[in-house]
C-alpha cells in the first residue's frame, strides 16, 4: 500500500502555557518523536507536517527533507488537517493523521493502524477507559449517570484512513471546526471505524505533567539515565569597517561587522563548538573548512543546524548553554534578551537553559582597543 502521513502540530499550547509540539523532550523537540517515529515505517513513503509559519522559519530548515514536507497550519485542528490533505499525493491509497503531541506514538502502532485502515477503511488506535466515566449535565456538579466503562475506549491517532473516504468526509463536512478528530466526520459519512488496541503509552503531551511522564517513558526506552557531558568552545574575529555584526544569530547595527569567511557570528560559532567538543564530535572548522568557497558569507544559525543534526545522531541532547561574549564596544547588555532568546531558538532550548552575558576586556590588547570580539561557551550535553 501506498502511505503517506498528516502531522498536526500547529496548536497554541493554552493548557501548556506555551505552544508544546516544539518545547524540548529527551534529547528532540516534541514533535519530532512523533516524526521519526513515521520515519522510521518504511510504508510510509511522505509525511506532511503542518505547524505554523513561525514554525516553519524557525525550524523548517531542520525538518524539512525528502520525505517530510512542511505546510502551513490553519486556525483550527480541522482546518489544519484540511491544509496537510491538501499536500496528499493523488496516488496515495492510505492517510494516516496524527497529534504531534503523541510523542511516543511507536512504528508498531502505526504500522497496525495502517494495515487495519487498508482492510477495513477506516482505523483508530484506542485504549480501554481505566477510570470509572461519570456523567454530568449540570452546572451544580451532579452526577446524572455511571455509564459501564467496558463499552468505552478512549481514540488515540493516528487515525487512518483510505484515502478516498477522508477526502470524501472532508469534502462532505467542510464547516465542522468543533471536530477533535477526522473518524467524527467518517462516521457521518456512514463509515464503520475499527478500533485497534494501542498503549496507554501513546498518550498526547497535554499539560506540564505529561510533558514530565513523556521524558520519564523516553529515557527508560532509551535504556534508562543518560550521562551528563561537557564541552567548551571559543572563538575571536576582528571588527572591520563594511561587514554586518551578527552576534549570537541578532543582527546590531553598526559600521563595523566581524571579519570571517562566514558571518563570523563569534557566539554560535563558541556554542557550536562546546557542543561538538562535549560529544567528541570534532569542530566547526572541520566541518565547514574556511578554504572552502561554499561556505563563504554562510549564516552560522546553519552550522548549528548541522551541528545539532551531528548531535542527535549520536543520541544526544543539549542540556544547558552557558555563553560570555568579550568586547570593549559596542555595549552587550541592551541585547541580552534578544541574544539568550535567539540562541535558545537555534539550539531547540527553552530560554531558562540558555545564559548570555558579556565581560569588557578593560582596555587590555585588540579586544580592550576595539578591534576584536571574543566569546567563551560551556555547553553541558545528555549522551547515552
Amino acid at each position: 500500500m501506498r502511505v503517506e502521513a498528516v502531522i498536526v502540530a500547529g496548536g497554541s499550547g493554552s493548557r501548556m502555557g506555551r505552544p508544546k509540539q516544539f518545547l524540548p523532550l529527551a534529547g528532540k523537540t516534541v514533535v519530532e518523536w512523533s516524526l521519526q517515529a513515521f520515519l522510521a515505517v518504511p510504508e510510509v513513503e511522505r509525511v506532511i507536517l503542518v505547524t505554523s509559519a513561525e514554525n516553519i522559519r524557525e525550524h523548517g530548515q531542520r525538518l524539512a527533507g525528502p520525505r517530510v514536507k512542511l505546510v502551513e497550519s490553519g486556525p483550527t485542528r480541522m482546518a489544519s488537517v484540511r491544509n496537510g490533505f491538501q499536500s496528499v499525493s493523488e496516488d496515495a491509497e492510505v492517510v494516516a493523521v496524527h497529534d504531534g503531541a503523541r510523542s511516543l506514538v511507536t512504528p508498531e502502532i502505526i504500522r497496525a493502524v495502517l494495515e487495519e485502515a487498508a482492510d477495513s477503511g477506516a482505523a483508530v488506535p484506542a485504549v480501554q477507559v481505566k477510570d470509572t466515566l461519570k456523567k454530568v449535565t449540570n452546572k451544580q456538579m451532579w452526577i446524572s449517570d455511571t455509564p459501564a466503562r467496558s463499552a468505552y475506549w478512549a481514540a488515540q491517532t493516528p487515525q487512518c484512513y483510505r484515502r478516498e473516504l477522508l477526502e470524501d468526509a472532508l469534502n462532505r463536512f467542510p464547516d465542522a471546526r468543533a471536530a477533535t478528530d477526522e473518524s467524527q466526520l467518517v462516521e457521518k459519512c456512514g463509515q464503520k471505524v475499527r478500533v485497534v488496541p494501542s498503549s496507554y503509552e501513546n498518550f498526547k503531551i497535554t499539560t506540564p505533567e505529561d510533558l514530565v511522564m513523556a521524558e520519564a517513558l523516553l529515557e527508560a526506552r532509551q535504556g534508562g539515565r543518560r550521562r551528563i557531558a561537557v564541552g567548551f568552545g571559543f572563538d575571536i574575529h576582528r571588527l572591520v569597517e563594511g561587514r554586518e555584526l551578527w552576534l549570537a544569530g541578532v543582527k546590531l547595527p553598526g559600521k563595523k561587522g566581524l571579519l570571517g569567511h562566514s558571518d563570523a557570528d563569534v557566539v554560535l560559532h563558541a556554542a557550536a563548538d562546546a557542543v561538538l567538543g562535549a560529544f567528541a564530535g570534532g569542530e566547526i572548522g572541520m566541518l565547514f573548512p574556511p578554504d572552502e568557497p561554499k561556505w563563504k558569507d554562510m549564516a552560522s544559525k546553519d552550522i548549528v543546524t548541522e551541528v545539532l543534526k551531528r548531535l542527535q545522531a549520536a543520541g544526544g541532547s543539549v542540556s544547558n548553554l552557558d555563553v560570555t561574549i568579550v568586547a570593549e564596544e559596542p555595549k552587550m547588555k541592551p541585547h541580552y534578551k534578544a541574544f539568550r532568546a535567539s540562541v535558545a531558538r537555534a539550539f531547540g532550548l527553552d530560554e531558562e537553559r540558555v545564559s548570555v552575558k558579556a565581560k569588557s576586556h578593560e582596555g587590555l590588547g585588540e579586544i580592550g582597543k576595539g578591534e576584536a570580539i571574543a566569546c567563551h561557551a560551556v555547553a553541558a550535553l545528555l549522551l547515552p
